[in-house]
């Protein structure tokens, strides 16, 4: 079965690497991701303002792209995940702005929110199935306490984002287990890393990303694994990183590693 692929920026400039493993790994899977052509950046950040149309015209190109293959839009990064589900989710339920962005993008069919937008992650939970996942292991993860880190964007809002209970959500740790791994549970799992601050206020995020490590070392925690780029990007330059206290990781990673198809 084909399914629209949509990158974003990162995982096309720094973030290759665990692109490559979602790929390569969705082969040995059955499942066939088709980059789309033409996509363009979502802007990475949601836009609050009622009346802000333009930011979001691009993840709409992406959606009615999807549509016109019948094919279901999957999302790599936590960022663009959000930010694209949010605008298809207002394209179905406002009517001032759906007819507003209809009649600047001219479609010959009117979009009204018709895609369903996907996560690898509910792509492996709810397509592939987690139990046929762990049948294609070829090197288990058993023995490995690994902590699953949410962070916000994948899980809030909730009635939006339909991912996973944005207080106890499993998704992550279900995953863990399919590839033989122990996952670890600690209280700071589902709290923000800073995001953003990163550029211009480092300290803040400093002492955000140590208290989430620390909360998952004191569980035992080997590892951390994350599901957006961001996420991974603040949790590896804290200091308690920085001195190998613990390791971080994307999902990506550990699949294509448990599948023996991760270079390197």
């Amino acid at each position: 079965m084909n399914y629209s692929y949509y990158p974003g920026c990162t995982l096309k400039t720094k973030a290759q690497g665990l692109e490559a493993c979602a790929f390569k790994s969705a082969q040995v899977l059955g499942v066939n991701l088709v980059e789309q052509e033409e996509w363009q950046c979502c802007g990475a950040v949601y836009p609050l303002a009622a009346d802000e149309i333009g930011t979001k015209l691009a993840s709409v190109r992406s959606l009615v792209a999807a549509r016109t293959k019948g094919e279901k839009l999957v999302t790599l990064c936590a960022a663009c995940h959000q930010v694209i589900k949010r605008v298809n989710h207002d394209m179905k339920t406002k009517e001032d702005m759906r007819e507003k962005v209809n009649n600047y993008l001219q479609l010959k069919e009117d979009y009204q929110g018709e895609s369903e937008v996907i996560h690898y992650l509910e792509l492996l939970r709810d397509e592939v199935g987690f139990e046929s996942l762990a049948k294609k292991v070829k090197v288990s993860l058993a023995g490995r306490k690994v902590a699953a880190y949410y962070g916000c964007l994948l899980l809030r809002p909730r009635e939006i984002m339909d991912f996973d209970d944005p207080e106890r959500p499993t998704i992550l740790e279900k995953f863990l287990e399919s590839l033989g791994a122990s996952p670890v549970n600690y209280p700071y799992r589902t709290e923000c890393c800073g995001g953003y601050l990163s550029i211009e206020r480092e300290e803040v995020v400093e002492k955000m990303v140590n208290k989430i490590i620390d909360s998952a070392l004191q569980q035992g925690a080997e590892e951390i694994v994350t599901a957006c780029p961001l996420c991974k990007y603040n949790l590896e330059n804290s200091s308690l990183c920085q001195k190998g206290e613990i390791v971080v990781s994307y999902f990506t990673e550990l699949l294509a590693e448990s599948l023996q198809v991760k270079e390197g």
